[in-house]
């Protein structure tokens, strides 16, 4: 069955309704709760959020058979898209990363001294892993894209390289919590074991939705952009 993707006319409390996982986006898109009867529109007009973006980015966080047209993608204000995608690299490297860190410590810090460096060593690669790709976006993609936008020289790069040099850090995470899975303490108590395993699938469905952000909307306008740029020269 197809899904009745979200539109603006929609109350924006039936979003949340149909996601709450859209609650992480939020900061990200500089809105809050106290949505009342309001509709996305009203909301979005609320806080001074542009309405299109903010259904853009709602769709494709929520339904995976969501793929923003021609003619969305054409009116995609890039910049908001690349404030809100360093945002939530903010947000997994300050917020989220050091959370499920700081759980992971607590719960194997009277365990075996050899599981806990396991843990922690695998854990210390992941956050290092997850570092180098934002990093390699934030000092070699954004800029390019910048470039495209405003600079008439010709650059250096292509889109195409950045998705070659995409690292799935989705899949690397599925390793981490394999591991975690194996060399949990067995006399760790239910709730904190649920808790941790909790905080990791919370993370791994975000980073799965970042990665679709970056998929479906960063890359086809930027391919607009190059083909445009093509075309003028």
């Amino acid at each position: 069955m197809k899904h009745r993707f979200f539109t603006a006319d929609m109350k924006m409390s039936e979003i949340f309704h149909t996601n709450l996982n859209m609650a992480v986006l939020l900061p990200r898109l500089d809105m809050d709760f106290g949505f009342a009867e309001k509709t996305v529109v009203q909301c979005c007009q609320m806080h001074g959020v542009d309405c299109d973006f903010f259904l853009m980015i709602g769709n494709v966080y929520t339904f995976e058979d969501y793929l923003p047209d021609t003619e969305e993608l054409h009116k995609l204000n890039i910049d908001k898209l690349l404030e809100f995608l360093l945002k939530s690299h903010k947000y997994y490297m300050e917020e989220r990363l050091p959370h499920i860190e700081n759980h992971l410590e607590k719960i194997v810090e009277n365990g075996d001294a050899s599981v806990q460096a396991i843990l922690k060593q695998f854990y210390a690669d992941y956050k290092q892993e997850v570092w180098n790709h934002f990093e390699y976006e934030e000092d070699t993609v954004f800029p390019y894209i910048r470039q495209l936008l405003n600079d008439k020289s010709k650059p250096n790069y292509q889109i195409d390289q950045f998705e070659q040099n995409h690292s799935n850090i989705e899949d690397k995470l599925a390793d981490l919590i394999n591991i975690i899975i194996k060399y949990l303490p067995g006399k760790l108590r239910t709730a904190d074991r649920i808790s941790m395993l909790q905080d990791l699938n919370a993370l791994s469905a975000d980073l799965n939705r970042h990665a679709l952000i970056e998929d479906k909307i960063l890359v086809p306008f930027v391919e607009y952009l190059e083909k445009q740029r093509h075309e003028n020269n």
